[in-house]
């Protein structure tokens, strides 16, 4: 082996190891990443006391301002030269600071209401640059640890565990957390917990840090201006499709996550819900879990009353669950059939689940439910493979164009996922309010029932399935794979 910095070790083997440690770095930044897609406007209106109209012109237009900020961040990091490499480097540099503005977001000082706003701003505007600084390295640096395109695959599986392991914690565990560690008080629990968090996704960015080694590294004179990789993008068919694709499954997670409480909330029948709760003994076991708390001297696990919020959190939880069954059989069925043929066949069937959401009857709890944790398997599988056809789009860029700039066409993915959960979240508020629904109202209208269906299905699943058509034009086969892999390492092996 040569000490030559040119020399890439493309097809190298990651040891579990490496994959788990690089892995935690995403289970870090989801666990704030994840409070802030599910929770930071009820943090905002209910726990902070800021206006609704305010909490979302914040949080829209800082989403659109960190979506902006990631392509600058992928021009500056694809620039960055340490004796760490390029990514390595900033995961490094912003894992002390991610935290800290992690929790001072979801502080609570006593403010005036002028005051709490700005603070806000402040702070969110904090946070969502340092987590730019912080994600987008670490996402281009699954594009340099090794050339090998299947141990890229494996590599997105573990990586995906540990993103739905945090989405697990988040969606399901952060209230109980909140209620508990705040003793009732969620301003106090929110700053706690958001603590605790902090803490440990410090260290997992560390261990991200010193687990992972940078190998496939560009040849001194591939060096390229920031205009000839924007040039180099836009004659990239490829990273079009990626990009239009990353829009649009967004646009859905976003829409359809956002309208599932209002589907238990306002349509499924709230005895039925209760029963369903009773009859799988969820509400023996929550019983049980308590009693053998409070005889230790603890604290009860405060999970939410009401039959809607427990229903719906356990609804999460089934679909999370089988998500990672999924992401299981990604490595092994993109191996053999290719990422793009996967993806497309896993987004078609599990969009076909979402539209059966529209026709279940409001008692038919169980199948509602079996209809989650279907469309959470077929959906899992895809989930590793976007990031890993991002990647493959890096190296088609270099085999193609003899340059490589991976953190800029990863920074414009990501900034197509922002654009879509800010699209998709501005649809939840836009057709609520198209279909008249009103919070006041005990029994929401028909027409606003019927919105909150057609959102949660039909509306939700259009998105998905251009997602899945516009692949055809995605040209990265199997075969393409193989060869795109085969010839950089001969290049890079001529080195």
């Amino acid at each position: 082996m040569t000490n030559n910095p040119s020399i890439s070790i493309a097809g190298h083997k990651l040891s579990v190891k490496e994959k788990i440690g690089y892995s935690l770095g995403d289970l870090a930044a989801n666990l704030i990443f994840q409070t802030l897609m599910t929770f930071l406007a009820f943090f905002y209106t209910d726990v902070y006391q800021i206006p609704a109209a305010t909490a979302a012109t914040i949080i829209f237009v800082g989403g659109f301002f960190g979506a902006f900020f990631n392509v600058i961040m992928g021009a500056i990091a694809d620039r960055t030269h340490t004796r760490w490499g390029k990514f390595r480097p900033w995961i490094l540099w912003t894992a002390i600071p991610f935290g800290a503005i992690s929790l001072l977001a979801f502080s609570t000082p006593d403010f005036s209401e002028n005051g709490k706003v700005i603070y806000a701003l402040v702070t969110y505007f904090l946070l969502v640059i340092i987590y730019s600084a912080n994600n987008l390295p670490y996402s281009a640096l699954s594009g340099v640890l090794t050339g090998d395109m299947s141990e890229r695959n494996s590599l997105s599986s573990y990586r995906f565990v540990a993103v739905m392991i945090a989405q697990f914690i988040i969606q399901v565990l952060l209230l109980p957390l909140v209620l508990i560690l705040g003793d009732g008080d969620k301003a106090v629990g929110f700053k706690t917990t958001m603590g605790l968090f902090a803490v440990i996704g410090t260290v997992f960015l560390l261990i991200t840090f010193w687990t992972t080694k940078e190998r496939v590294i560009p040849r001194p004179e591939e060096k390229s201006t920031v205009r000839e990789d924007l040039k180099d993008l836009s004659k990239n068919r490829p990273w079009i499709v990626m990009l239009l694709l990353t829009i649009l499954v967004f646009v859905t997670l976003a829409l359809k996550g956002g309208m599932y409480i209002y589907y238990f909330k306002d349509y499924l029948s709230e005895p039925a819900l209760a029963n369903f709760l009773e009859n799988i003994g969820f509400n023996g076991f929550i019983n049980g879990l308590n009693q053998g708390l409070t005889s230790m001297g603890l604290t009860e696990f405060k999970w939410p009353e009401d039959a809607p919020t427990s229903a719906f959190s356990l609804f999460n939880a089934g679909g999370i669950i089988f998500m990672i069954f999924g992401i299981f059989f990604s490595k092994s069925l993109a191996d053999r059939f290719g990422k793009r043929n996967v993806f497309g066949i896993g987004l078609f069937i599990s969009t076909i689940f979402i539209i059966l959401f529209y026709f279940y009857p409001s008692d038919s709890i169980g199948i509602v439910f079996i209809t989650q944790i279907f469309h959470g398997f077929f959906y899992g599988i895809t989930i590793p493979l976007l990031w890993a056809m991002i990647a493959d789009v890096a190296d088609y860029s270099e085999w193609k164009n003899h340059r490589r700039a991976t953190a800029i066409i990863f920074s414009a993915m990501i900034f197509g996922l922002k654009i879509g959960l800010s699209i998709g979240g501005a649809l939840v508020a836009s057709l609520l309010a198209s279909y008249e629904y009103d919070a006041n109202l005990s029994a929401q209208l028909p027409s606003a029932i019927n919105g909150i269906k057609l959102s949660v299905s039909i509306y939700a699943a259009i998105p998905f399935l251009i997602g899945a058509a516009s692949l055809f034009f995605y040209e990265i086969n199997k075969q393409m794979e193989n060869q795109i892999e085969e010839e950089l390492l001969s290049r890079r092996e001529q080195v």
